[in-house]
């Protein structure tokens, strides 16, 4: 996979492709070279607190069916991050898409997100139909909701949220250090439950080291609480308006609400649902068997 870079109005989003191009993609016909033949794009969108690299075990079988791009969101892995007043909005995300679906080239796009980015994805595809061929959410499906009545604790904890921000700020700046990448490495194996050699390539591209110290890329204003969340009937509403075909994938001790009736499963037009061996990262657990669903499933409609 090679390095690239999408300029959009606001930001410029760093990101992994699987052809190597010089400079910075502006527009369609900017320096960005795209092969001449026409295998689809699968574009990979990351969840919240991973970057590009969350798709690196599904990239060298992938690659050989599809060209392949997998971006870092914004304040994510090497992507700029958003303005310090901005604390990024969920909406927010849908936007970056849309702008950087304008910067690909004329050809079938297959969305592949995982968590956040499967939530965006799906919201993408819904507002856009025409724009995508088809959509894998992996260990996500409806926008996150909550009943209206939680909406004066959401907002209140928000806020408070924010300010607890604002104080580690001011104390720690770019954040505590660690003494080693491995000791990176190895916080975020407690967090995951997942091995170092599966987590290594995320974590990479997720640190930098700063003389002595190793520190996390990812901007901090990421762990602030939404002030807002959708009511059901929104999600509902966003879920079932997705025309393009849909394949959720779920790790088997993954979130076990997105298998129940309210989960969104049967709020889609056509959906289908598979498990995989895996937890919320079942997509760098069980590799090869994603795999063979995402190859599966947009073969029937190509």
């Amino acid at each position: 996979m090679y390095n690239t870079h999408f300029r959009l109005a606001e930001i410029t989003l760093a990101g992994l492709c699987s052809f190597q191009h010089l400079g910075e993609v502006v527009s369609p016909s900017s320096p960005l070279t795209y092969p001449c033949d026409q295998k689809p794009i699968l574009l990979f969108l990351h969840g919240w607190q991973d970057n590009a690299a969350s798709f690196d075990a599904l990239f060298v079988t992938l690659a050989e069916k599809f060209h392949l791009i997998a971006i870092d969101w914004p304040g994510h892995g090497y992507s700029q991050p958003r303005s310090k007043d901005n604390y990024y909005h969920f909406v927010d995300y849908i936007d970056d898409l849309n702008q950087l679906m304008a910067l690909l080239p004329d050809r079938e796009v297959f969305l592949v997100g995982h968590s956040l980015g499967a939530l965006v994805a799906g919201c993408y595809a819904a507002v856009f139909p025409d724009k995508v061929a088809g959509a894998v959410l992996i260990e996500g499906l409806a926008p996150l909701h909550e009943s209206p009545e939680q909406a004066v604790q959401r907002l209140r904890d928000g806020i408070a949220s924010r300010q607890r921000y604002r104080r580690r700020a001011e104390r720690w700046g770019k954040g505590r250090g660690m003494s080693s990448f491995q000791e990176a490495l190895q916080l975020r194996c407690v967090v995951n439950h997942l091995s170092a050699e599966q987590l290594a390539p995320l974590v990479a591209r997720g640190t930098y080291q700063d003389g002595s110290n190793w520190y996390w890329r990812h901007d901090h204003k990421l762990r602030c609480d939404s002030l807002y969340r959708m009511a059901k009937e929104h999600a509902k509403t966003l879920a079932s308006q997705i025309q393009c075909p849909v394949l959720s994938i779920l790790g088997r001790s993954g979130f076990e609400a997105l298998r129940q009736p309210g989960g969104g499963r049967y709020w889609l037009q056509n959906g289908s649902q598979v498990v995989v061996g895996g937890a919320h990262h079942c997509h760098i657990e069980s590799p090869q068997a994603v795999c063979e669903h995402i190859v599966v499933f947009t073969s029937k409609f190509r």
